[in-house]
Parts: C-alpha cells; structure tokens; sequence
C-alpha cells in the first residue's frame, strides 16, 4: 500500500440521494445506515448536507439528520457538509451546534458552506437572495463569535458558548480565499476538475492566517470514487448520477436516481447525451489497484491530508462494496 495514501484521512459525504421507487424517509434511513456501515469500516467522518426543495435529495435539515447519524454511531466522527450559512441565522446555526456537541462530545464536526438556494422559489421560501452568499465571511465571523462568547449584542448562545466544534469551509473559489483568512481548514472539490482545485488549494495556502481554531492550513479533497472488481463495473456505479445531473441541466429539476440498466437504455437527446458523458468523466473509479494509483496522483499533487468521498449511487450494495474496497486500498482499520 502507498504510504502516502496510508498516512491520508479518509471521510464519507452523504447526500441522502432519493431513489426511483424509494421514498425520501428511505433514503434518510439509507444514510444513517451506511454511516454505520462505514464506521465499521475504520473511515474517519461522516457528513450529511443541506438541500431544500430539490425532488432527488431528502437531506433538508442537516444537524437533524447529524443528530441521527450520531446517536446511531460509536466513534466516527459526525458533521455537516455543509450547513449553509446564508440560509440561516447564526445564533440558530450556534446553538445547534452547540446541542450536537453537548449530546455528542468531541465527535461533532461543524462543515459550513456559502450556497443559498437552488431556485428563485427555493431562495423567496427561506427569505433569502442570491447575492446573500456575498455576506458569507461575515456570516462565518458572526457564528464563530458566538463560540467565543465575543458578540457584540449581548446575547449568550447557549450550550455553544465556550464549546470547541472544529469548523470546516467547503469551498470552490471564493471560499478558499475566505478559509485562509479565518485560518479555517479547507474542504474543496471537484476531484474532476483538479486543475481548478489546484488553484484553489493553492490560494489556500498562500494566504493562510493561523487562528486559535488551526495553526497550519488542512486541506480536504472532495469527490465521487467507486471500486468494483472491474472499471465498467466501477463506471455503471457512477451512472444513476451522471443521468441525474444531466436531466437537471436539460429540465431544471434534479430528479431521485435511476438504475443503471434503465438509463442505458434511454434514448437521449444530442444535448441530454453531451451532459450526461461530461457527467461521467474525470471522478477515480476503477479496481482497487486503479484508485490506488490514481489517489496516490491527486493526493501528492494536492498535498491534502484528507479525502472526502460523495459517491451516490442506485445500487446500494455496490455503493457499500465500493467503500468497503477503498478502505482497503486506504489500509483503514475499525
């Protein structure tokens, strides 16, 4: 095994991705146990995310389902990729926290990122703009003042106040400007497009500021990856998505995942079949002795310490072989 993937963090994302046929309590379901399956499986956190009005994503409430995931768990770290900050106010997003952290101590990870939502309905629902994300390093200095019991409206946020939850930016662009400057770590992605992330890291660390939460820069790498015993197999695996995002761009609605076998046998549109090849490129997928290879690229070129993987899939017994192969590929142990 390499040792530079030896010596990498290896964390899961969950979507709680709804399923052609599966309800979104299912799917809600799903992600508590794949958290546990992946506990056992020595990986080193499990996160779960924020989306609002979307039909093929159940995981709307992040820190209900976090509350959930940890209370069903032992030792794995439990996080939020991410709770997004302009969507909310930050005393509320604090003492959430601050319950988690208190129900569940030194196991919650407070992952924070600068979307608001998807659509003009979405964005009029939550009372929100879409030039609210401009607001985010603010945002994030007014949450963790609450932390530091240093707000300037007198107001106490309880149980946070005084408590230590690690917080994370997830970034793309911006964001990494934004993580350097709070001296925050740094959660980006797409593995897919790694020139973009590169740059990104980069400017990371360049302009990286020591803050009492972290005193060098850490870096997370996020993307989709799937091992099977063969690179087809490993590519059918990515399918259900890849259609997904491709019907999105077409239709404007992210739709619950298809079968693989179904997808194949639609007939697409020159414009549905140009997103839905571009949706199919650039993620690692392959047999462990492929990943193994192509991990040990990104992560030297990266520098990062920490892999964070987001595959979603149909197959829910191949998403769980597909993890349990990488941790093998990753040396974990339980």
């Amino acid at each position: 095994m390499s040792s530079v993937i030896a010596a990498t963090r290896f964390s899961v994302l969950d979507r709680s991705r709804t399923r052609e046929g599966h309800d979104g309590p299912e799917a809600l379901r799903d992600t508590v146990r794949l958290a546990q399956d992946v506990e056992a499986l020595g990986y080193h956190r499990f996160w779960v995310s924020e989306h609002h009005g979307v039909p093929g994503v159940a995981g709307s409430a992040p820190t209900v389902l976090a509350s959930a995931v940890a209370a069903a768990t032992r030792t794995i770290r439990v996080g939020t990729g991410g709770v997004m900050l302009p969507n909310h106010q930050s005393l509320v997003v604090a003492e959430q926290f601050g319950v988690l952290a208190s129900l569940f101590p030194g196991r919650i990870d407070m992952g924070l990122g600068r979307s608001v939502g998807f659509t003009n309905g979405v964005r009029k629902a939550l009372g929100r703009d879409k030039h609210d994300a401009a607001d985010f390093a603010a945002q994030l200095g007014e949450l963790l003042d609450w932390f530091r019991g240093t707000s300037d409206t007198g107001v106490r946020a309880r149980p946070a106040e005084g408590l230590s939850v690690p917080p994370y930016v997830l970034a793309v662009g911006e964001g990494a400007t934004i993580a350097a400057d709070a001296g925050l770590p740094l959660v980006i992605g797409d593995i897919r497009g790694r020139e973009k992330m590169l740059r990104g890291i980069e400017q990371y660390r360049s302009g990286f500021r020591p803050s009492p939460w972290l005193a060098e820069p850490y870096v997370m790498i996020a993307g989709s990856i799937a091992v099977a015993e063969s690179e087809e197999a490993a590519r059918r695996l990515l399918v259900p998505e890849a259609w997904s995002m491709a019907y999105s761009r077409t239709h404007g609605t992210f739709p619950p995942l298809p079968p693989a076998e179904r997808v194949e046998s639609l007939t697409m549109t020159d414009k549905e079949r140009g997103f839905y090849g571009s949706g199919l490129t650039g993620h690692v997928h392959g047999t462990e002795e492929q990943v193994a290879d192509e991990l040990e690229q990104v992560i030297k070129e990266s520098g990062a310490q920490e892999v964070l993987v987001t595959t979603s899939t149909y197959d829910r017994q191949g998403l769980l072989d597909s993890f349990r192969r990488l941790a093998r590929v990753a040396g974990l142990t339980a």
